[in-house]
């Protein structure tokens, strides 16, 4: 049987891992153009984050499908939070 707060746990997990790894592709976009070295910057942050998100699904998983499912959802809601809050704002011009 599954329990719930095992599920719900992951999903928190899953948005921690989300907030970090699309709040610093966030970060990392914002400082490209000021970075003396932007393609070392770009794939530096892309392994970190990458490393990190595969390692804390395979921690949260605990060889449990059910967990990494809910992992995965918090992640994607976390992308659907970051990108609805962080998006540029959008100034008609006026005719």
């Amino acid at each position: 049987m599954v329990e719930i707060v095992p599920l719900f746990l992951s999903l928190l997990a899953g948005m921690g891992l989300g907030f970090f790894f699309f709040g610093g592709l966030w970060w990392t976009l914002r400082h490209l153009t000021t970075s003396r070295r932007p393609e070392l910057l770009a794939m530096g942050s892309f392994l970190a984050r990458t490393a990190l998100a595969v390692l804390g699904f395979f921690l949260i998983s605990g060889g449990h499908w059910q967990r990494l499912i809910a992992a995965l959802a918090g992640f994607l809601l976390m992308r659907l939070i970051l990108t609805h809050r962080l998006q540029p704002e959008f100034h008609p011009k006026e005719s």
